[in-house]
């Protein structure tokens, strides 16, 4: 079973109707238990970073998170969720994130149109990422106005902004998405797919 966490912020059913379109077993739960006992986990988001970050510790689920990604579960987040792993946020302030990923969210530099809102192409950098597995540059839906700058070589895929975005990130049993892969069609929906592959 893939828990899906509903922490207050997220585009939750849309998601679970994707998962459950690729076959997956999944449920929406704020449960930490559940949470803790799932085998795999996926970390939706949509909204400002401190909101999201205020309301996962709000409803004590932190340390589940932390402790689904050091029992080695398949770990998927979903744009705000992707950038919730990194250690720091700028958005609106300097805020601490689940410190899971190193890197920092930073907003996207000025001289393009901001929030980046649409369909643009991925480079894929890093081929043995599975979440990108049997697929090629393939056309994906953002909506955001902050990216990830990580630390260590875990991007797997970059999207040209103005700059090259971190569209994707991939280390050990944790992934990430900036895009929407529920709404970034087959394409979307063959990365959920090999998620779920991955889930026992």
């Amino acid at each position: 079973m893939i828990a899906i966490i509903d922490y207050g912020m997220g585009n939750l059913k849309n998601i679970y109707k994707a998962m459950e379109y690729v076959g997956a077993k999944c449920c929406i739960t704020s449960d930490p238990n559940f949470i803790r006992s799932s085998d795999g986990v996926i970390l939706p988001g949509v909204g400002a970073f401190k909101d999201a970050i205020d309301c996962i510790k709000e409803n004590k689920l932190e340390e589940a998170i932390i402790k689904s990604v050091k029992d080695k579960k398949p770990f998927l987040g979903i744009c705000l969720g992707m950038q919730l792993l990194f250690e720091k946020s700028f958005e609106n302030g300097i805020h601490d994130g689940l410190g899971i990923l190193k890197g920092e969210v930073k907003m996207i530099p000025e001289g393009v149109k901001i929030p980046h809102m649409g369909w643009n192409s991925l480079k894929i950098k890093k081929n043995r990422d599975p979440i990108l597995q049997g697929l090629d540059e393939s056309n994906v839906y953002f909506v955001h106005s902050y990216y990830c700058e990580p630390k260590d070589t875990i991007t797997s895929s970059v999207t040209d902004y103005g700059v090259d975005i971190t569209a994707s990130v991939s280390s050990a049993n944790v992934f990430g998405l900036q895009f929407h892969p529920e709404k970034s069609g087959q394409a979307g929906l063959k990365m959920l797919d090999n998620f779920r592959r991955m889930v026992k």
